[in-house]
């Protein structure tokens, strides 16, 4: 969800007020994706490299968040059978946005519909580097022996072990990189890049990132015509 700042400036107001309104988007596409019945919805919301952005943007970004999280509009999406769930390393938020953060994923956790992913202090390295870290600790119990690892062992070590590969990734504000997001997840992952600034990334503009989506052949490595089409179920 790139772009917030340049958003901001081109319209001479404060850092806050670009995510603020990029806030406002994240709600708008969550409940996009709800209403075209897309499963899986990943938001990648602050990032391991976003401490090192100003103090007072970062204490910006924590205020707003606990804001989000202790808006009504969390019990809305649990009337809606939404599920939410925080993904990242979350010791260095405060207690109450710890909180926060659990208490919305127990609200939610027996929900069905359309489950809304959050990385908060995630980074893929960070991720992988988990995963690798809770293997070694299951050898050194002698839960597992090395030779045991493989890649079906140390994905299910990783953030997302329980959930689908994200079958598109979409970035806006004009930069094609992924900046160390589900680095593990994204081996086959469809990448779909906009100049649009995130705060006016709405229903139309994932439309058209569906649309693209949709038209492609995916062969995961083997043959075009052992590829599909893209299929929208998992986000």
């Amino acid at each position: 969800m790139d772009g917030n700042n340049r958003w901001a400036r081109a319209r001479k107001q404060a850092s806050k007020a670009g995510h603020r309104k990029g806030a406002e988007a994240a709600r708008e596409i969550a409940r996009a994706c709800i209403s075209r019945n897309i499963k899986y919805l990943t938001l990648f919301a602050f990032s391991s490299e976003n401490w090192m952005r100003p103090s007072k943007e970062v204490q910006s970004l924590m205020a707003l968040f606990l804001s989000v999280l202790k808006r009504s509009e969390i019990r809305q999406f649990h009337e809606n059978n939404v599920r939410l769930k925080f993904i990242g390393k979350r010791s260095d938020f405060s207690p109450k946005l710890q909180a926060a953060m659990s208490d919305a994923e127990e609200l939610t956790a027996a929900n069905t519909g359309t489950t809304v992913i959050v990385a908060a202090d995630y980074g893929g390295r960070w991720d992988i580097t988990e995963a690798a870290r809770q293997f070694a600790e299951a050898v050194e119990k002698g839960e597992a022996k090395p030779e045991m690892l493989d890649v079906d062992r140390l994905h299910s070590y990783t953030s997302l072990a329980q959930y689908p590969d994200p079958d598109l990734c979409i970035r806006t504000g004009g930069e094609h990189r992924i900046s160390n997001f589900l680095l593990w997840q994204f081996a086959y992952t469809e990448l779909y890049f906009t100049d649009c600034y995130w705060p006016d990334f709405d229903a139309a503009e994932l439309d058209k990132a569906i649309t693209d989506y949709a038209g492609r052949q995916r062969r995961y490595g083997g043959h075009e015509e052992a590829g599909e089409a893209g299929e929208v179920a998992d986000g």
